[in-house]
Order: structure tokens, then C-alpha cells, then sequence
């Protein structure tokens, strides 16, 4: 789904959240991964207002029946990534503790303009 953003087309991203109910070993003073998704979700709603994308959590404990979802659950489990891990389109933006700046700016490469 498009939507138009001041005359240009705006593809509606994925965003995925992976994480686990239990923080990372690195992580003891963050948020948990459920956390981050939910202060994603709503630092992207602010920023972006009226303008599509779809953000999903990802628990790392279970099967994913979706190759890519599953191949990056595999690599946290296998200490490549940090949870959690924000991916966008398919591209890592963020991990550990992951900074709202980076994400915005992967976000405006999609078209996506602040309000």
C-alpha cells in the first residue's frame, strides 16, 4: 500500500522488533525488547503522523514461519545480534539499545516525512 506525502508516494515499510521476555545479558539497565516495540511504535505514530507502516514484534523463542524472520532470530541466538533488534525492510538499524535518529532517518529513505 502508497499512500501520497505532500505529492510523493510513500511505501508503506515493515519494521520488526526481535526480542525476548528476557533482557539480554548486556541489556540490564534498558527496556526490554516489548518496551522497545511499544516506544517505537509510538515515537514512529508521533513523528510520521497519517503515514503507513506496520511494526511487528518478534519473540525470539518461537519458530517464525517466515525464512527471513527466522534467519534473523538464528543469528541472535547464535550471538551475531543483539536483541533487540529493529529491522527495517530487511536492514538492521538497530540493536542493543537502539537510537530513534538512525531509525528516522531509514524511515525518511522510504519517503516518510515528520509533521
Amino acid at each position: 500500500m502508497k499512500k501520497k506525502n505532500g505529492g510523493a508516494m510513500v511505501k508503506k515499510v515493515e519494521i520488526s522488533v526481535y526480542g525476548a521476555e528476557v533482557l539480554c545479558p548486556s541489556c540490564i539497565n534498558l527496556p526490554s525488547a516489548k518496551e522497545t516495540y511499544e516506544w517505537l511504535d509510538s515515537a514512529l505514530k508521533r513523528k510520521f503522523v497519517d503515514q503507513p507502516f506496520h511494526i511487528t514484534y518478534i519473540d525470539i523463542d518461537e519458530p517464525q514461519e517466515d525464512e527471513e524472520k527466522q534467519e534473523f532470530v538464528q543469528k541472535i541466538l547464535d550471538d551475531e545480534y543483539f536483541y533487540p533488534l529493529v529491522v527495517i525492510e530487511g536492514k538492521v538499524v538497530g540493536e542493543g539499545n537502539p537510537r530513534l535518529k538512525s531509525i528516522f532517518e531509514e524511515m525518511e529513505k522510504y519517503g516518510y516525512k515528520s509533521q
